[in-house]
């Protein structure tokens, strides 16, 4: 089938973010190769965002789940669905991210064809400051956080933000799956990218393709005079799910080799950094279940 014949279907997951998801259906609609359907879940029944989903004028599928099944769950809902739908391709889509401009689509799957690959993402850029990354990237011993980067590397093989716009073939979906919906929320992307990079498939990041995010640095602390770094989460709800699904990745092949510095950084962040001899044994506590597959949810 021909780019051109390509069905393209884009799956946006939601809860409580009308406005956010306004600006993002606004920028996909204007796409200079346009979508040819969406799928919206919205995991909020309280607070529902139809009328925001209609007003956008797209022609849409619109899931409003009366249990919460998080980022996990929705995108995997919407991506079934959008298989359902017969896509060829789908464009997974956060409520409180969206496009750049109006050309990244067709970017994105420009690079596809042209460098043969089953999923492709854009760089994913502060939507404060475009020029720098939302999510810091790590190339050998140096952190890069600026666009700038990447200026002379066109596609950055076998990395990939999942799932900030990031375009997976059907095909893909049908190798690796779609996200596990235990996990809830927090290390469903990661576990994806296992998966990804565990079933030989060929995928990467187009550097021209950009994607605008909160940043997400703030969670991160550094440890050993900066050399490392451990995520912290500020409430409770958000470190529970971090660290009990982090428990069961370091548990999962492809993973278990960061087991040993996994405990090593978080030791450090809990009983040096912070001094909190509690904290590191709810952290301990965590871990253990996500490896024991305990998926219960708090409270």
């Amino acid at each position: 089938m021909s780019a051109a014949g390509e069905l393209v279907v884009v799956v946006v997951v939601t809860r409580h973010r009308r406005e956010l998801l306004a600006e993002s259906l606004r920028v996909i609609a204007a796409q200079s190769r346009p979508v040819d359907h969406v799928v919206v879940v919205d995991n909020g029944p309280d607070e529902d965002a139809e009328a925001v989903v209609r007003a956008a004028g797209l022609p849409v599928t619109y899931l409003l789940s009366q249990r919460n099944l998080g980022g996990a769950g929705g995108f995997a809902l919407g991506m079934l669905t959008a298989l359902s739908l017969g896509a060829d391709w789908v464009w997974c889509a956060d409520d409180d991210g969206r496009p750049a401009d109006e050309s990244v689509l067709a970017t994105l799957l420009a690079a596809a064809h042209r460098y043969d690959l089953a999923e492709v993402s854009p760089l994913v850029a502060d939507a404060a400051d475009p020029a720098r990354l939302a999510f810091p990237l790590r190339r050998g011993l140096r952190w890069r956080r600026s666009r700038s980067d990447f200026a002379d590397v066109p596609l950055l093989r076998g990395y990939a933000s999942l799932f900030n716009g990031a375009l997976f073939r059907a095909a893909a979906i049908e190798a690796i799956g779609v996200p596990d919906l235990r996990f809830f929320f927090r290390g469903d992307e990661t576990e994806v990218h296992r998966r990804l990079v565990r079933s030989g498939l060929a995928f990467g990041t187009a550097t021209d393709a950009v994607y605008l995010h909160p940043e997400g640095t703030t969670e991160f602390q550094p440890i050993l005079a900066g050399r490392l770094s451990a995520q912290h989460p500020a409430d409770d709800t958000k470190r529970f799910f971090t660290y009990r699904n982090r428990g069961y990745l370091m548990a999962q092949p492809g993973m278990r080799w960061l087991l040993p510095l996994e405990f090593v950084r978080f030791s450090w962040l809990f009983l040096v950094t912070r001094r909190d001899v509690e904290g590191w044994r709810a952290w301990l506590r965590l871990t253990r279940a996500g490896r024991r597959e305990r998926f219960t949810r708090p409270g």
